[in-house]
């Protein structure tokens, strides 16, 4: 921290950006070796960011609440995604094989498993890096991705604790504009990476 200043803490944004382009390195080589990059921000200010620029850049994201075992209990999760999956595809082909009932259930549990794990549907293996907007809001992925041993990328604003975060970034992870910031430089970090090996669309 630079100081305080009535009740504020302000960043030593000099030390912000030091760190801001160490961050961004380990972005540019997991993305250079086609590895898997999960962008994670549930609070409501992140939550449609978080999902705009994970999706520009053909990464991952969960952006509505983290479920637990996402990195703890893979094979459950990959359960819920194969269930959706599956649900889907009786939306899209086989509707008139299905009364009226059948399919609003169908709907209403697509919906859900897609508010929950929507933006992880295409993915096959445990993500190879996190990004994380508010570390002290995904304590629990913070949690999951230390005992997994997956390094995590992550803003670090004055009231988080820094010790369990392998490339922190001090910032502001509470302010709209400043949390589009981050995640558009990791965004376009991946996007303009010419050696980029893996895409996907997690479009929905």
């Amino acid at each position: 921290l630079y100081g305080h200043r009535n009740g504020i803490h302000i960043i030593d944004l000099q030390k912000t950006v030091i760190l801001f382009n160490e961050a961004l390195n380990i972005v540019k080589e997991y993305s250079s070796q086609g590895k898997k990059i999960l962008f994670v921000g549930t609070k409501r200010q992140a939550s449609d960011l978080i999902e705009k620029y994970a999706i520009e850049c053909n990464q991952y994201f969960i952006n509505k609440r983290w479920l637990g075992g996402i990195l703890t209990n893979w094979d459950t999760i990959q359960n819920s995604l194969k269930r959706l999956k599956k649900i889907e595809d009786i939306l899209q082909n086989q509707i008139n094989s299905y009364t009226k009932k059948e399919i609003l259930k169908f709907q209403n549990i697509a919906e859900k498993l897609n508010k929950a794990i929507g933006g992880i549907k295409e993915l096959t293996a445990k993500p190879d890096l996190l990004f994380i907007i508010d570390t002290n809001k995904e304590f629990l992925a913070v949690k999951e991705a230390n005992k997994s041993s997956i390094p995590i990328v992550a803003i670090v604003d004055s009231n988080s604790n820094p010790e369990d975060i392998d490339y922190p970034i001090p910032g502001n992870d509470d302010a709209i504009r400043s949390i589009e910031f981050y995640c558009n430089a990791v965004s376009e970090t991946i996007k303009n990476n010419p050696n980029k090996l893996v895409e996907h669309s997690v479009k929905k």
